[in-house]
């Protein structure tokens, strides 16, 4: 699993940030930079690319795309980073997750048995909770996997943005750059996006049943984890509903909720204004 390392390898104060069902680390390269130039001590922040997606490897067994292969791979990546330290112990672990980046910090934190080298301090779950809509997983299974080829990156773009309007507002500029990470040159050298198609597999064989029961197993997560929790929801979003981010306020780790007008699934945390909010939360007393 690759990732991209911002900051300083040795500082034992790490924050992972884990992006969507879709996309790659390279999402959160501006919140990264600004976390930090803000933060007052030493701090690394690793953005990594899940299994099947940008710079990793792709699984031979496509069965194998499902949270719990997503957070052991993480905690492999943490147990990598934690040698490095050169015998120091990380101090603190903070994770900003994305739509399904959220769900691997969930099931990360509210297992208090599992290798981590010290317990997630501060959660951020952008868009995500244990409930998620029918709906929206209905959508989802339209798109995931389903692409072809592009002339340049102007037409990637594009493209992506056609599926992306719930990522709120996003400078042009900032949009051509996020889609220039998605993208990998095909043998016959046009564009094509930087994923495995398979990594929709097990999404489109889920059931109503299915997602019943893993709603119910990710509560029993939900509501053992300590971390102290903000959760960002889109106020038009369609994955995360108005009343399951409100239940989300009064139980478990009593989550921070913050609704963002203008928003849908999900915030790009892009923007001045989503880039202060977070750094607000991880860098605050």
């Amino acid at each position: 699993m690759a990732y991209v390392h911002w900051g300083q390898p040795d500082a034992q104060r790490v924050v992972v940030c884990a992006h969507g069902l879709t996309r790659q680390g390279r999402d959160f390269d501006l919140l990264a930079q600004a976390l930090v130039a803000k933060s007052a001590e030493p701090l690394q922040v690793i953005c990594p690319d899940v299994a099947g997606r940008g710079r990793s490897q792709w699984l031979d067994n496509p069965a194998l795309y499902q949270i719990p292969q997503y957070a052991s791979d993480m905690l492999a990546m943490l147990s990598q980073v934690q040698a490095k330290l050169g015998g120091a112990s990380m101090q603190s672990l903070d994770w900003v997750g994305t739509s399904m980046g959220g769900l691997i910090g969930m099931v990360l934190a509210g297992q208090p048995g599992l290798p981590l080298p010290v317990g997630i301090h501060r959660l951020v779950l952008n868009d995500v909770g244990p409930a998620i809509t029918w709906s929206s997983v209905e959508r989802m299974k339209t798109y995931v996997g389903q692409y072809g080829q592009y002339r340049d990156l102007d037409e990637v773009a594009k493209s992506l943005w056609s599926l992306s309007q719930g990522f709120g507002p996003v400078l042009p500029e900032v949009w051509r750059e996020m889609s220039s990470h998605m993208t990998r040159t095909g043998n016959d050298g046009a564009l094509t996006l930087h994923y495995d198609p398979a990594i929709g597999t097990p999404l489109r064989a889920m059931t109503p049943d299915m997602a019943v029961a893993g709603e119910a197993a990710l509560w029993a997560l939900y509501d053992q984890i300590t971390a102290q929790t903000l959760l960002i929801r889109g106020q038009d979003s369609d994955l995360l509903t108005p009343e399951t981010a409100m239940e989300m306020t009064q139980r478990g780790p009593l989550a921070k909720l913050e609704t963002w007008p203008g928003f849908g699934h999900a915030p790009t945390l892009t923007g001045n204004d989503q880039i202060q909010k977070i750094v607000s939360f991880l860098l605050g007393d």
